[in-house]
């Protein structure tokens, strides 16, 4: 038997790693063997690609040079803590995985989604989430969350235009309607407990199914 992959998706100040850490203390609490995570990062190799993609004075880095960045930061993501976790039969909460990617550089950046998932199939292989979290926030209020949010790390993407994160949140569209059967959008401009609470119904049901399929 192998762990529970579960990814968190969402716009810019969507509250998914939040809400991932409340989440997981929960799981924790139950008695459940559970490791968070990021992309990009999450290793040391992961975490310095990540401070190249989103340093905010690469303002020059060229659409296809990011996808193949947070492509390559993800494989080594991937080999060195997710795949050891889950056959070790841990639930692995990852903040961002292979959707953000179809969004952000497939849509937004207008390389393709069919084109950018091939160089992230590549990467990858068989490990796709077992489910997905997508946090619905128009694009307008998470950004003013985070021009609100003075300890919040500023990046590349902050800096970009409203124009571009309507079309992430498009992008996040397209991506659910290909994918019905592992995404599950929440609601996420409700009331932070609430949003907890949908979210950690979505997960303990994941987990309970792993256990009873």
């Amino acid at each position: 038997m192998t762990g529970l992959f579960i990814s968190f998706e969402g716009p810019e100040g969507a509250g998914k790693t939040t809400v991932l850490q409340k989440v997981a203390e929960r799981l924790k609490a139950h008695g459940e063997d559970v490791v968070m995570t990021r992309e990009p990062g999450g290793i040391p190799i992961a975490e310095k690609i990540r401070e190249v993609i989103l340093d905010s004075t690469h303002s020059a880095m060229d659409g296809k040079t990011e996808a193949l960045l947070y492509a390559a930061a993800r494989r080594q993501h991937l080999v060195e803590k997710i795949i050891p976790a889950l056959k070790q039969n841990k639930i692995v909460l990852c903040d961002r995985f292979i959707d953000s990617s179809l969004a952000y550089q497939g849509f937004a950046r207008g390389l393709g989604i069919d084109e950018v998932l091939a160089i992230n199939l590549f990467a990858i292989e068989e490990y796709m989430p077992d489910c997905t979290i997508f946090f619905d926030v128009p694009p307008e209020v998470g950004l003013t969350r985070i021009w609100k949010d003075k300890d919040r790390e500023q990046n590349r993407l902050d800096l970009e235009t409203l124009e571009f994160h309507e079309k992430v949140y498009k992008g996040y569209q397209e991506v659910i309607l290909g994918n019905e059967g592992r995404i599950q959008v929440v609601d996420a401009q409700l009331l932070p407990a609430q949003v907890i609470e949908n979210v950690w119904q979505i997960v303990s049901s994941e987990v309970n199914l792993h256990k009873n399929p």
